[in-house]
């Protein structure tokens, strides 16, 4: 993993920007002698915060349609359900 002080970055981000596409490493960002950022590449970005973010949002659906299963009543429109599980903006 590389390290750049936040000068370097001002002056060179450009270039930096270019290492982080060929390397696929994440660089630390420098204040002082202080870590204070990583910056990512937008692939890595989506595989480990965007993706789990909707892998969670389709647990909690699922969970809640196990629970409308197991209920007497359904309390939630299961059409609209069906549509937020396919990733279907509601309606």
């Amino acid at each position: 993993m590389n390290a750049v002080n936040a000068l370097e970055v001002r002056n060179n981000l450009g270039r930096i920007l270019d290492d982080l596409d060929s390397t696929g490493e994440p660089i630390v960002i420098n204040k002082g002698r202080t870590a204070r950022a990583v910056l990512i590449s937008l692939e890595d970005f989506e595989r480990r915060f965007i993706e789990y973010q909707a892998q969670e949002r389709r647990q909690e659906l699922l969970e809640r349609v196990r629970r409308m299963r197991a209920s007497a009543e359904p309390t939630v429109d299961t059409v609209a359900l069906l549509r937020r599980l396919r990733g279907y903006p509601a309606t």
